[in-house]
């Protein structure tokens, strides 16, 4: 079985939000970027990846449009079609995918103490996935 492929650094910034939401959880839809977009942490251009390989890069803010989804159960934070998974975290330590957890084609599960290692790759149906840290970025959006 395939691996979910994330960047450290997406990692590192999910594990900050849960420890920030615990004792509550959080539940972020996550984006991918194709590797061959990507740029390497170390600066040396290559990552290792067929540039076709999709790696989990970004996120939207688990708040933004709250309100309307409140109101109108429509999620306007995420463009439709664009979340490639979904990161929950488990205060109570359950690395596994439980029947309250949104499900995505690439679930990652953070648990405490909040740290990347503490993180567990699950597919849709909850089977559990090798998760590989890329050490790399997403390039920077062009400013308007």
């Amino acid at each position: 079985m395939a691996p979910v492929y994330a960047t450290r650094a997406l990692v590192d910034v999910l594990c900050e939000l849960a420890a920030d939401a615990d004792p509550g959880s959080v539940s972020v839809r996550l984006a991918a970027t194709r590797a061959g977009d990507l740029e390497a942490s170390d600066g040396d251009g290559t990552i290792g990846l067929d540039p076709d390989t999709r790696v989990l890069s970004d996120f939207y803010f688990p708040d933004a449009g709250d309100a309307l989804t409140r109101v109108f159960g429509v999620d306007l934070a995420a463009p439709t079609g664009q979340t490639a998974g979904r990161f929950v975290s488990h205060p109570d330590g359950n690395p596994d995918v439980t029947v309250t957890d949104d499900l995505h084609a690439q679930l990652l599960v953070g648990i405490p103490p909040w740290d990347a290692s503490d993180v567990r790759a699950h597919d849709r149906s909850g089977t559990r996935r090798d998760l590989v840290l890329v050490d790399a970025e997403a390039p920077a959006a062009d400013a308007p």
